[in-house]
């Protein structure tokens, strides 16, 4: 008796662990049930000769604008298009109005994305002078995707502007991770758009006996950027 099967995807070229070469995809349940020569039956069945089969694309920055700005885009629509192209999971920035800075924020964006998200999604948390002490708490919050940190201009407070505020973010991360028993949880991810604009400034500011407009340029070595 054959293998019966939701949905069987017949000929695509799929990119997979071992290689780039032509299979077919079964599902059952919502699941890979298997890959390869399938001859199995189902209920649905694609031709997919000559077309590409990726798996799904995980984009870890968008911004959906919810709450606060959801005449730009909302988490229905943001992830409505993410799926259409192809991507299966998001995570989203926290420079929404208010900004995502707690773990009531968190929550709430949560329960925002029940029942309208159509991919998986998490949230990160922003890192800022008020919530610095509280992020190694606030990252183990279910649907927190880790600690995002701008030390360029952003939305309301979410700018860490100096090296110190960045090593406060961690210090306090790392002491919460000794705590549990040295166990390292989420990420510490530091965007630094307009460091090199600042530096030019500086520079140019140089060259004619001013002052730049920023002194705060540098960036911890121990922090990687994006």
């Amino acid at each position: 008796m054959s293998e019966r099967y939701d949905l069987i995807i017949h000929g695509a070229i799929a990119a997979t662990p071992n290689g780039i070469g032509r299979a077919d995809i079964a599902i059952r349940d919502g699941r890979f049930a298997a890959v390869g020569e399938i001859e199995g039956d189902a209920a649905v069945k694609i031709d997919a000769r000559g077309l590409h089969a990726l798996p799904g694309v995980i984009d870890t920055q968008v911004h959906f604008r919810e709450p606060g700005m959801t005449h730009k885009e909302d988490l229905g629509t943001g992830t409505a298009a993410a799926a259409l192209g192809g991507v299966t999971a998001v995570f989203e920035m926290p420079n929404t109005n208010p900004n995502t800075l707690t773990s009531g924020d968190i929550a709430d964006k949560c329960a925002r994305a029940k029942g309208r998200a159509w991919c998986d999604i998490a949230f990160f948390v922003g890192a800022a002078v008020e919530n610095a002490s509280e992020l190694a708490e606030v990252e183990r919050t279910p649907g927190c995707a880790g600690v995002k940190v701008f030390m360029g201009s952003s939305t309301g407070s979410l700018l860490v502007e100096d090296d110190a505020g960045v090593r406060e973010a961690r210090r306090a991360k790392t002491t919460a991770d000794i705590g549990r028993g040295g166990r390292k949880t989420l990420v510490l991810v530091v965007q630094r758009q307009q460091i090199r604009h600042v530096r030019t400034t500086r520079r140019t500011a140089a060259r004619r006996g001013q002052r730049g407009r920023s002194g705060r340029t540098s960036q911890p070595r121990e922090t990687g950027t994006e």
